[in-house]
């Protein structure tokens, strides 16, 4: 049968594809999607018979068991390389979203409350924005030619999206930068904050991008984060007989939710989490630490269940993959096992602290009590650590479960290496196959060094199983050479090793290139692969934290600057691949990503910098201050600044073999040996016991979980991630393909719409507080939601801590 196919035109242009079983359709799967034109006379990509619903719409009857199923079957692999993202609409809706999502990020990172502009709600709004130019600007004009040359499309789209989500974090730099001028007193010029901000984020980009074969490219790698962001573009851009019952699923649970969040998150905040035990026993602090937690730092929430999706879905746990939750599930319930044996086993005098806490403690003169440590006492007139005076106060306390929550953290990091060095080596060694002696031999050919003229950004091959059906999808368009992220990298490079002195940072540069030339990569490539797989995103600022601390002991200001480039540079490159498969799935032309992301980056520096001096300046006095106010806030940058003190200060004295922590040290080297046992009974038993499955690196990171936050949402986490993962995703195949990955980005943005109007219309963003009157739903005014029994000054952020 004849089609008329928009790929063919993309064939012309790249022969190389003709034979291609990638030819713009799904791979040969047993759960074929299907052209529109095959749709309607029944027949598969491959020209085989399928089930169709009464709409036209394919039936899976199979389960989706890899990650090939899920990306050819939630995404459909087909492509129109005549849709044009480079018009009007994208640069005036992506720089308008970039300076928005740039500044309320910033905004944000200094109030009490805090918002997440997420992809997600990126996505919404642009859409409405996109589709109201589309409508109303008259297309047969002569500004219709220019603004508005064809219906809004999914290319367009995409774009928007990538560009506003590189700009829509507070990065790193603002909370140096803020530091600076509010502790240390020192203020750069714009220009240095703009280019620190900019050079920190696309060093990890270089990096980054330098590694898309091993991080982007391949099927394994599949970033789940982006299934129902692609999903919805899909769905939205569709045709509409095709994508009819998905867009009613959208609506419907967009709606929904929009409507039901203002119950939990204003009218009835006891929803955020209900324990039966609290409402049993509310006079007793045992009580509140094991069973409460609908409030931050309240206690472990065991069998507490929240019915607020704003909180349950930090992240989204019906995108998560059934293995990452059932190694998570393992690692929560040892993290109630350890901090309820640490903490009643008064380990580190447990007892004398609060449960839950992440500040620093001293032990006052009686040594009865312990009171918050004085972090500035112990400085000099040169911001470093003064012994003497540290003496005066003695070396400070970690809470327990905090100190438990670090260890873990250095398990689970080392144990990341261990793990996919052992099982994923394979898809890991392209990542330094530049220096096999092949590799190194051709680097002295002279005609090597005109790296201008190559192009060695391609990778796989048609029948190549790691190969992604998209992928082969996007070698129609030109690629991003290599040396375009290298100049990228050397560029910012060299442009933060200047800042460093510019900002009078105390960082040497030896130091500088150990964190961004050294700790940035490895980690980029072995968190980014565990990123891609588990969809699990780690945080491994403590650990960079530490190694600053033993680099430069009693230089707070070096480690800040040591934790820039070292770790935000980690996390920038994790955005930045995570985006490349988003627009690789959306079939974005890689040359338009990289300038949507570069765009939005740029801006997003300059926003969120002149946001920072703004509040900075007007706000100074309510940021020192640690209570702020309920509409300003410099919790965050307070914290901050006492980690880098804290580790820049004490790391030798406190972490070292012999001391206090000396076990939080020692984990480094226990986590290396973790998945061994594992993989070693698996090549004895066999692959029947399923010890493949087993993900220590995961199990180690979640014994630290419950050490901040509202826990009482773990449980419901765990229950809405089996039932989408396990059930719908084994029992109910074809409704799970088809509609849960939708529904997750429904939920979601239907939430953060609704929290976003709330924030400013009641939370205090505009200026002023209304509170929901107090009664037996709303209990603010007696403490707890979840009316367990108030724990011991928790009106005071620097009270002294009491036992169990």
């Amino acid at each position: 049968m004849a089609t008329s196919n928009p790929l063919d035109k993309k064939l012309e242009l790249d022969p190389d594809l003709a034979n291609s079983p990638y030819r713009g359709h799904s791979h040969e799967s047993n759960r074929p999607s299907l052209h529109d034109e095959e749709k309607r006379a029944g027949l598969g990509t491959l020209g085989l018979p399928v089930i169709l619903d009464e709409d036209g719409e394919e039936q899976y009857n199979a389960p989706a068991e890899t990650a090939k199923d899920l990306i050819t079957e939630v995404i459909h692999v087909t492509d129109d390389p005549t849709l044009n993202p480079w018009t009007f609409r994208t640069w005036f809706l992506g720089i308008g979203l970039s300076v928005f999502g740039g500044t309320l990020a910033t905004i944000y990172y200094f109030k009490p409350q805090t918002v997440v502009i997420s992809t997600v709600f990126l996505a919404v709004i642009s859409y409405v924005l996109g589709e109201a130019m589309s409508l109303f600007i008259p297309r047969k004009s002569i500004i219709g030619k220019l603004f508005n040359p064809h219906p809004f499309n999914s290319k367009e789209h995409a774009a928007i999206v990538v560009m506003g989500s590189a700009a829509a974090n507070a990065p790193l730099a603002i909370e140096v930068l803020a530091v600076q001028k509010l502790y240390y007193d020192t203020v750069p010029s714009a220009v240095v904050g703009v280019f620190l901000i900019w050079s920190s984020q696309c060093l990890g980009y270089g990096i980054a991008g330098l590694m898309r074969r091993v991080l982007v490219y391949p099927t394994k790698m599949l970033f789940p984060y982006n299934l129902p962001l692609n999903s919805l573009l899909e769905a939205l851009h569709g045709e509409k007989f095709a994508v009819k019952k998905k867009l009613r699923v959208f609506y419907i649970g967009f709606t929904v939710l929009f409507l039901y969040e203002i119950i939990p998150e204003y009218i009835m905040p006891v929803l955020v989490g209900v324990s039966v035990f609290c409402l049993a026993k509310r006079d007793s602090l045992l009580f509140t630490n094991l069973f409460g937690g609908s409030n931050g730092n309240e206690g472990l929430g065991i069998l507490s269940l929240s019915f607020d999706w704003q909180y349950i879905s930090n992240p989204n746990p019906m995108w998560y993959p059934l293995n990452t939750l059932n190694n998570n599930f393992v690692g929560y319930l040892l993290c109630i096992a350890v901090f309820t044996g640490v903490y009643y086993g008064n380990i580190w005098n447990a007892l004398k602290f609060p449960f839950i806490s992440q500040l620093l403690y001293t032990e006052e003169s009686n040594g009865t009590n312990f009171v918050q440590f004085n972090q500035t006492a112990v400085l000099n007139e040169d911001m470093q650590i003064d012994m003497a005076k540290v003496a005066e106060q003695g070396l400070p306390y970690f809470a327990s479960t905090f100190a438990v929550y670090i260890l873990a953290t250095n398990l689970s990091i080392t144990a990341t290496f261990s793990h996919l060095l052992i099982w994923n080596y394979d898809d890991i060694k392209n990542a330094w196959a530049f220096l096999t002696p092949s590799s190194l031999k051709r680097l002295t050919k002279a005609r090597t060094w005109q790296f201008w003229k190559h192009d060695d950004s391609k990778w796989g091959g048609e029948n190549d199983p790691e190969t992604d059906p998209h992928y082969r999808l996007l070698l129609a368009y030109k690629d991003t050479p290599n040396w375009w992220y290298g100049i990228l990298f050397v560029a910012s490079l060299f442009i933060g090793l200047g800042l460093l002195y510019v900002t009078k940072s105390t960082l040497p540069w030896w130091s500088y290139f150990i964190a961004s030339c050294g700790l940035a990569p490895i980690c980029i490539l072995f968190f980014g692969v565990q990123y891609a797989i588990t969809g699990y995103n780690y945080n491994v600022q403590p650990v960079i934290q530490m190694i600053a601390g033993y680099l430069h002991p009693g230089k707070p200001m070096a480690n800040m600057y040591f934790v820039l480039f070292g770790y935000n540079s980690v996390v920038q490159g994790q955005l930045l691949v995570r985006d490349l498969k988003f627009a690789q799935y959306a079939h974005l032309a890689p040359r338009c990503t990289l300038a949507m992301q570069l765009m939005g980056t740029l801006i997003g520096s300059i926003a969120s910098y002149l946001m920072m001096v703004s509040i900075t300046d007007s706000q100074r006095t309510v940021l020192l201050d640690i209570q702020g106010t309920n509409i300003w806030s410099g919790q965050a940058i307070q914290t901050f600044n006492s980690q880098a003190i804290a580790w820049g200060g004490f790391s030798k004295s406190l972490f070292q073999v012999g001391q206090r922590y000396q076990w939080v040290t020692l984990a480094f080297l226990i986590g290396f040996i973790l998945p061994l046992p594992f993989w070693i009974a698996h090549k004895v038993l066999g692959a029947k016991w399923r010890f493949d499955a087993v993900n220590t690196a995961l199990i180690s990171n979640f014994i630290g979980l419950l050490s901040v936050g509202i826990n009482s949402v773990t449980l419901a986490w765990f229950a809405v991630g089996w039932f989408s993962q396990f059930y719908l995703r084994k029992y109910r195949a074809n409704w799970f393909i088809k509609y849960n990955y939708i529904l997750a980005a429904a939920m979601d943005g239907g939430t953060q719409v609704l929290v976003f109007i709330l924030s400013f219309a009641v939370f205090g963003g505009s200026g002023k507080e209304h509170k929901f009157p107090a009664y037996w739903g709303n209990n603010f005014q007696d403490g707890n939601n979840d009316y367990c029994m108030k724990l011991p000054g928790a009106d005071a952020g620097n009270s002294t801590a009491g036992g169990g």
